[in-house]
């Protein structure tokens, strides 16, 4: 908002977001990250921005590489992630923030950067969410002095264990709030190739790291063109390949688009069984066809593939942090961004207040594991900024934080609001479900047969008592034929809507 009130547009306010989070998110966002922005300039032609992290081009021998398994407990579910400057991939963040301000933006950095700097030196109110969150990473941000300085509790027992900073408590990082308004003064140049890629390539090398000074310099963001689908009366635009959500989330729709579901009636067994079966076989799917690479979405969309796989759905069933941020402006500029930190790698960059990704290490980004990634690669994500575009002039714009369950909360709100026609509170706060493999995981809310239908379907499931987290966090605005601006957050993520209606 405070870039909106100076005059900014949509890119402006989104910029000013995504600084905000790395203060007020950490776990969820930070300039060591990377993520993508999905940018629809009024009148323009839209483009996605991609700045996910990159492979280092060399990787050291395993023995000197720094990277360690620790289980993060949800209490109804665990996962387990690496960690480690060994499991830290360069970060893209920096670079795609700094393309749409070139490119997009009307306000001088410093202005956008305003609010995140002194936020950060100020402190923020850490809440309930944010507490909840930290106790669930307590084992990364607690081990090491650096990040136990900033993120543990001040009020902590000495001698004792240390606990995450307590809901009602702040989070106070001045040294990030010093880099924040160094970077905004100076340029991405500071980050790529002045002193803080001297220390983030300090760190790596004393640390056990891979990046290296050439990896951050020749780390260039992707401009490309989103991926562009029909679905019932809209045209949707979606991350493309090398991505692997958005592609994933377009090949459920066209699964979707051969059935009723307005028929069959919301959250009835019969919906709830095909919405299961349906995300079953997209995963399947990505398993047949491999990792996604661009120009493959013709393959994915228009052949045999799809044929298969719809033709499958009359048979039997065959057996970290992310956080996203939405605008639209009242001109009609909109952006929509995801980014993730995953995990964060559990060790502060000297002299920056940030923590690098641990892209590494995340199963559902690299799965081949932290000691065999591809050289010289864009990681295929699953994070998914999507847009919406009506047939009657509406837009909407959404995306979801949540690892491997991006793709299923995407699917479902957009299926939810255009196969139902439920209004975005109705279509974010409904119960979900994921499908992985042979195990299916479902929110509280679903009715007894809906949920009796699920657990028949699969060999494993998995009933949360609520709604959680877990199942991603669709943060939504839109704008209606008529102009008018509204917007919801997700309530698993401690969602926000500031303005419209």
């Amino acid at each position: 908002m405070h870039a909106l009130a100076a005059g900014g547009n949509a890119f402006d306010a989104v910029l000013a977001a995504l600084m905000a989070a790395c203060v007020a998110e950490p776990v969820l966002a930070s300039p060591g990250g990377g993520g993508f922005i999905l940018a629809l300039p009024a009148g323009g032609e839209p483009r996605l921005y991609d700045a996910f992290v990159h492979t280092p081009r060399v990787r050291r021998p395993q023995a000197e590489a720094n990277a360690r398994e620790v289980i993060t407990d949800w209490g109804t579910a665990q996962q387990a992630f690496h960690i480690g400057v060994g499991c830290a991939a360069t970060p893209g963040l920096v670079a795609g923030m700094f393309a749409v301000h070139r490119e997009l933006a009307r306000l001088p950095m410093p202005v956008i950067a305003a609010p995140a700097v002194q936020a950060a030196r100020d402190g923020i109110a850490v809440s309930p969410f944010m507490a909840y969150l930290m106790t669930l990473v307590a084992p990364i941000y607690l081990e090491l002095p650096a990040a136990r300085a900033i993120f543990g509790d001040p009020a902590a027992v000495e001698g004792g264990a240390p606990t995450p900073v307590k809901a009602g408590g702040r989070l106070v990082n001045p040294v990030l709030g010093d880099m924040l308004e160094q970077l905004a003064r100076e340029g991405e140049d500071l980050f790529y190739r002045g002193d803080v890629a001297a220390a983030i390539v300090r760190q790596s090398r004393e640390a056990g790291g891979h990046i290296t000074a050439d990896d951050l310099a020749a780390y260039r963001v992707q401009a490309r063109a989103p991926l562009r689908l029909r679905y019932r009366d809209a045209t949707l635009l979606t991350n493309p390949p090398p991505a692997a959500g958005g592609l994933m989330i377009a090949f459920a729709l066209a699964l979707l688009s051969g059935h009723g579901l307005k028929d069959m009636g919301f959250q009835t067994a019969e919906h709830t069984a095909l919405l299961a079966r349906v995300q079953a076989e997209t995963v399947r799917a990505r398993a047949t066809a491999g990792p996604p690479r661009e120009g493959v979405e013709a393959t994915w969309l228009g052949g045999d593939l799809l044929a298969a796989h719809a033709a499958a759905l009359a048979g039997p069933l065959r057996s970290r942090g992310t956080t996203h941020v939405s605008v639209i402006d009242a001109a009609g500029n909109a952006a929509t961004a995801t980014v993730s930190n995953g995990e964060g790698c559990g060790e502060i960059v000297p002299g920056t207040g940030m923590m690098l990704n641990n892209m590494l290490g995340e199963d559902d980004v690299n799965p081949p594991g932290p000691h065999a990634w591809p050289l010289d690669q864009r990681l295929a994500s699953m994070m998914s900024p999507t847009a919406i575009i009506g047939d009657d002039g509406s837009l909407l714009v959404c995306g979801s934080g949540g690892s491997k369950r991006i793709r299923t909360a995407v699917l479902q709100v957009v299926s939810n609001v255009l196969d139902f026609g439920l209004p975005l509170p109705a279509a974010i706060a409904a119960p979900r479900i994921h499908v992985e493999d042979d195990h299916v995981s479902f929110e509280a809310g679903l009715s007894p047969a809906a949920a009796e239908t699920l657990a028949g379907l699969f060999a494993r499931t998995t009933a949360w008592p609520g709604l959680n987290m877990f199942f991603g966090g669709v943060h939504t605005v839109q704008r209606t034929k008529d102009g008018r601006l509204s917007g919801f957050g997700d309530p698993r993520r401690d969602g926000v809507c500031l303005g419209g209606e």
